[in-house]
């Protein structure tokens, strides 16, 4: 039975609707009830766990407008009238399923309905946390709403099958980003320590090379990384020159393998330029040869590719440790699309050969590098972030997108995302898509995060039994130098405009 002593809520009445087997409705006898709470009642399946998703406050003094208005012009009704005596409060709950301790058969889904004028009690925390899948060893992201109880998220649940944070701007995606890399670098290694790689785009996450998390974060400059060109496959090649044809690409492949068995021999590697050179040397035709030659003079105009990697996969992947991509001082789209896409290449090759630890590659302003509509031209990472998002869980590779526009991004990759972590979204369009690429969404939910305030949020999907609301905690790691506020950039702007004039002033 439940133990209903020094906690009890409310009575289980009969409506219109139920009590059916998928809802209940109780009248409160306690003002401690909020909506999103867990409640547990007695059946006859035993423990039934709910969730309040409405409450509604009725006074029967109240229910004829005509009646309270005509009253009310000669003195308030609570003047004349007991109506504190005919107030009521009813929740209505969603019943989740029946709770049966470990050993016992896990959670059951509700068969039979519970009975009018039972007693709901709140859910002890102890059965709360087995009930919604918390782990002792998870990733402590914050804590549930109207609960004391840390929601401490089983890392395989949430990484396995991928993650999508979303929400609009200034909702708390990169902050809630980063409590999730603290918990996952302040991994013990006999709980198992993953390597994360951060797509960087903005400067949000520089912080961590500072304080406590300094000695186990790598941050490498977008401006210095390099791709070795001499392990640039024809495929990959093939990606970033997207206006080749059939006949300009079979040249190319040739050229890349001739210098390929050149470099064998001579035991040294090869750039563009000796591509560039064999090229110009051959007999192709001046009308497929020019094209081919000013799009490699693009390519090597971006200043992106060496004699070797860089940072190397050992740099970039190490267990327990994060690497950032510092993409925030690149302007040109392409370039920072084919730094990750080849990255994320080899990261997943090397992964499947057992090369570098699991890993999980977070990917900021997902919707630019994995767009659902560009051509292949503007989404050269799209494929290999949506085969990520397809094969990954085999071999231990995830991925977590970062997207304050789900509309706009992949459809693929978000719906390979088994678990959401969404935070306050307005936009119509973006709710519409969250809805039907997000499972385990209603309506009900997709109502409630247009109300959501910064550092709350939804967690649903694979990662636990049941979606959840989380106040996500502070975080330990340092705000990015790049993350200031408009006043403290402007009173920057204008202290250095002073200097310079004092400088002049001084000179002169």
């Amino acid at each position: 039975m439940v133990d209903v002593s020094g906690n009890e809520l409310g009575t289980v009445v009969s409506t219109w609707d139920g009590p059916s087997t998928g809802m209940f409705s109780f009248v409160l006898s306690s003002n401690a009830v909020r909506q999103g709470q867990f409640v547990a009642c007695e059946t006859e399946q035993g423990m039934l766990i709910g969730q309040i998703v409405e409450i509604t406050r009725a006074n029967r003094y109240f229910e004829r407008a005509e009646s309270v208005s005509e009253y009310e012009k000669t003195a308030p009704m609570m003047d004349n009238f007991p109506v504190t005596d005919w107030e009521y409060t009813v929740a209505n709950a969603k019943a989740l399923g029946i709770f049966k301790p470990s050993g016992s058969g896990g959670i059951q889904r509700s068969t039979f309905p519970a009975a009018p004028g039972s007693k709901v009690v709140a859910v002890d925390a102890g059965i709360l946390k087995e009930f919604l899948g918390f782990t002792e060893n998870g990733l402590q992201l914050g804590e549930i709403e109207h609960h004391k109880l840390p929601a401490k998220i089983d890392m395989t649940r949430l990484l396995q099958k991928h993650l999508a944070i979303l929400a609009m701007s200034g909702a708390g995606k990169s902050y809630l980003a980063s409590v999730l890399m603290e918990e996952l670098l302040d991994r013990k290694q006999e709980h198992g320590r993953m390597a994360v790689v951060v797509v960087d785009p903005h400067g949000e996450y520089l912080g961590f090379k500072y304080g406590e998390y300094a000695d186990r974060t790598s941050v490498f400059d977008g401006r210095k990384v390099k791709i070795a060109f001499h392990k640039v496959t024809p495929g990959m090649l093939f990606e970033f020159m997207t206006e080749l044809s059939a006949t300009q690409k079979r040249e190319v492949e040739k050229a890349l393998y001739e210098l390929r068995d050149e470099s064998k021999q001579k035991q040294a590697g090869y750039g563009i330029d000796d591509l560039m050179a064999k090229i110009e040397g051959s007999d192709i035709k001046e009308n497929i040869k020019g094209p081919m030659l000013a799009w490699l003079s693009q390519l090597r105009k971006l200043r992106l590719f060496g004699e070797a990697d860089y940072p190397s996969m050992k740099e970039l992947a190490r267990p327990g440790r994060l690497a950032v991509l510092d993409l925030s001082e690149m302007d040109n789209n392409k370039k920072k699309q084919m730094l990750v896409g080849y990255f994320a290449k080899k990261l997943l090759r090397l992964r499947k050969k057992g090369k570098i630890p699991p890993f999980v590659l977070v990917i900021e302003e997902a919707h630019n590098f994995a767009p659902e509509k560009a051509q292949k031209g503007q989404a050269i990472s799209r494929g290999i972030i949506t085969t990520i998002a397809r094969e990954g869980r085999k071999f231990g590779a995830s991925l977590c997108l970062i997207s304050q526009r789900p509309v706009h991004l992949s459809t693929t990759a978000l719906s390979q995302c088994n678990s959401n972590i969404i935070l306050r979204v307005t936009n119509p369009f973006d709710i519409d898509h969250i809805g039907e690429s997000c499972e385990g969404v209603d309506k009900n939910m997709l109502s409630s995060i247009t109300t959501l305030r910064v550092g709350e949020a939804l967690v649903l999907g694979e990662a636990l039994n049941h979606p959840v609301f989380v106040r996500i905690r502070r975080k330990r790691s340092r705000s990015s130098p790049k993350g200031e506020s408009l006043e403290a950039m402007a009173r920057r702007f204008d202290a250095g405009e002073e200097k310079k004039k004092k400088d002049v002033e001084a000179f002169l």
